[in-house]
């Protein structure tokens, strides 16, 4: 994915709980899966609305 391998996730994460901490990990990580849902719909509204909006101006020129 972004050439990071397996060695190097272990270490990241071992270094996130280290500044985090055991008990907020948890939440933590419900508030990034949160952000990205968020995100996805956001994005998934953003393309809804430009496709509609394609679909008015071609109706108001014919």
């Amino acid at each position: 994915m972004f050439g990071i391998g397996t060695p190097e996730l272990v270490i990241i994460l071992l270094i996130v709980l280290l500044l985090v901490g055991g008990r907020k990990l948890p939440e933590l990580a419900r508030s990034v899966g949160q952000s990205m849902h968020e995100l996805r719909k956001g994005m998934s509204n953003d393309s809804k609305q430009k496709s509609a909006g394609t679909k008015s101006n071609e109706s108001d020129e014919a």
